[in-house]
């Protein structure tokens, strides 16, 4: 009987130490399952991760190009004259998303396709913008083909006005020439001091005084208008005879000064009116033979001599 109990004793050994065997293995398993779920766990997060910088990094180069695209394109929309009051502030805005997504470590997917939804809108507004450059430069031709044409308009025009400024002075360069009065029929007297004229040719003791007469020829052009008329007596050496307290003077005669013997204003009428200076020099006059010349304000009208013996 004893035999019996040793042998039962022994078959419960056994099959404990087969029962705790078989929990070792069960425990052992279940630790290289848990293990292998952990790791596997591990990779999918390591590889979720590494998916989710690299879009993290993608959206970012794609913002920063999209940002270099848009500096360009308000460039040239300004170059063309066009308003970029609104690129500008959503160019602010991008790149104060730039720094945003350049700064965070951690990001859901999510947020990566919210900003990749972004990314589309703004190539959206680089389209719209390269359609709006186009207009631009269609409306700056048609408005240079404009300007273009009305520079050729003003140039005929202002060519057109300088012909006739042109014509114009030459008319009235015409008109003043035609304009100027002329003295006609002088004659020039000595008057002894008994009042008895000799013409043309005297001796200096038969000289007095001197009377030059002469009228003002017709003249259509001319207007009727108050004119100085001018008598100059030069002697035979060249110089006009000259006493202030006589009336003598100086003139300007095309930017020359002149001395002159005498002078009248009168109004011209244009009825051939009858004029005569009478000159008393005061003392005798060298022979010789003289000239007479008549201005009327600034020109020549007519001249004479005279021979004193």
């Amino acid at each position: 009987m004893s035999q019996d109990l040793t042998g039962k004793s022994a078959n419960e050994s056994e099959r404990k130490s087969k029962n705790q065997s078989r929990t070792i293995y069960v425990i052992l398993f279940l630790v290289v399952i848990s293990a292998a779920v952990g790791f596997k766990f591990y990779m999918d997060a390591e590889s979720e991760n590494k998916k989710l910088q690299a879009d993290l990094e993608e959206t970012y180069t794609e913002l920063d190009s999209i940002s270099s695209q848009l500096d360009n394109k308000i460039s040239e929309i300004e170059a063309l004259g066009g308003d970029v009051t609104e690129l500008q502030l959503i160019r602010k805005n991008l790149e104060s998303e730039k720094e945003a997504l350049q700064k965070s470590n951690k990001w859901a997917a999510n947020e990566i396709k919210r900003y990749k939804d972004k990314v589309s809108g703004y190539e959206e507004l680089l389209t719209l913008q390269d359609e709006k450059i186009k207009k631009l430069e269609a409306v700056n031709k048609e408005l240079m083909g404009e300007n273009t044409n009305l520079k050729k308009e003003k140039n005929v025009l202002n060519d057109s006005i300088s012909e006739l400024k042109s014509r114009r002075k030459e008319l009235a360069s015409k008109v003043a020439l035609a304009s100027r009065l002329k003295a006609e029929n002088i004659k020039v007297y000595g008057v002894n001091d008994r009042g008895r004229e000799r013409e043309d040719e005297f001796r200096s003791r038969q000289i007095d005084k001197l009377k030059i007469e002469f009228n003002l020829e017709e003249n259509n052009v001319a207007q009727p208008e108050g004119k100085n008329i001018i008598l100059r007596v030069i002697n035979p050496k060249g110089n006009a005879l000259f006493d202030v307290a006589t009336g003598s003077g100086s003139f300007m005669v095309d930017g020359k000064e002149m001395f002159y013997t005498a002078k009248q204003e009168i109004l011209f009428d244009n009825t051939k009116q009858q004029l005569s200076f009478v000159y008393d020099r005061g003392q005798e006059y060298e022979e010789g033979i003289y000239k007479v010349e008549l201005y009327a304000d600034d020109y020549l009208i007519g001249k004479a001599d005279f021979t004193v013996k």
